[in-house]
């Protein structure tokens, strides 16, 4: 066996390795409980006011959640499904001008963040999204009175669980097209399509949401590329509303004009 032969059959082996990495170890890529990516809320707390509860998903998981009451008859309620990374406590900073809102709020942490047990997973994290729309309405609040927000890797769980409902409205942060399409942003050279278990095709159900939707994204993101975001608008039904914001990265700042574009989208709900 020549050199160049020697040469091909260890790079093919190399490739084949890391495939296999890949392949079983991508939850680990996905998911990162640990990581704390929100740089300016590094000492946040939880909000004033909150209730600490514990929803119980049909597969017998602990939720750990928040949930503010401002008035649970004439106020909507955000259902906040957060990113990949990170802990209710880097939430606080958004949480805090729902309050402003005057919207009641409740955020899950993800099985396997914040303590809680299990691993996480598309389908896990779509049982424990459908859980927590289940303990707002045992708690009397209707579907036609919850806006349900998605964070980055929560919009594919917001899209999820909005299709053929009768939500109030939806609301997606950094929103990506489908899983598949961010693993070959970043893994251009492996087949992507074929090893990754989690998919998030949210542009697959886009159009199967039927109430007024609003999406956010910063044109100089660089985790999800904001053409991700022009898709899903373009891909939305109507009545549908966009904030493109110039100089936001991934993670959007919460200033005055994307907070006045909030208030118009959940006052344009009454």
């Amino acid at each position: 066996m020549n050199f160049y032969t020697t040469s091909i059959l260890a790079l093919v082996c190399f490739y084949v390795l890391i495939v296999l990495v890949l392949f079983f170890f991508q939850g680990n890529l996905l998911y990162h409980p640990s990581v704390n990516n929100y740089i300016k809320d590094q000492t946040a707390k939880e909000p004033t006011g909150i209730e600490k509860v514990r929803i119980t998903t049909k597969d017998k998981i602990d939720l750990i959640g928040w949930f503010y009451s401002n008035n649970m008859e004439n106020s909507k309620t955000i259902l906040f499904f957060h990113g990949n990374a990170g802990s209710l406590e880097n939430r606080t900073y958004k949480l805090n001008h729902f309050k402003n809102l005057n919207l009641n709020f409740l955020i899950i942490a993800w099985r396997g963040f914040n303590g809680n047990s299990g691993k996480p997973n598309e389908l896990g994290l779509y049982e424990d999204a459908k859980s927590a729309i289940g303990w707002l309405k045992e708690k009397g609040i209707k579907e036609k009175n919850i806006i349900l927000y998605g964070e980055s890797l929560g919009t594919g769980v917001a899209i999820e669980v909005a299709q053929n409902k009768n939500y109030a409205g939806v609301i997606l942060e950094s929103p990506f097209t489908s899983m598949v399409n961010m693993g070959k942003k970043y893994y251009p050279f492996f087949p992507v399509s074929l090893l990754l278990k989690d998919k998030f095709e949210s542009y697959k159900k886009i159009n199967k949401v039927f109430v007024p939707i609003l999406i956010m994204h910063g044109k100089v993101d660089n985790i999800v590329p904001f053409h991700m975001g022009k898709k899903m608008y373009e891909l939305a039904n109507k009545p549908k509303y966009s904030y493109f914001s110039e100089y936001d990265d991934h993670m959007m700042e919460y200033n005055e004009t994307l907070l006045n574009e909030l208030k118009k989208f959940i006052h344009s709900l009454n």
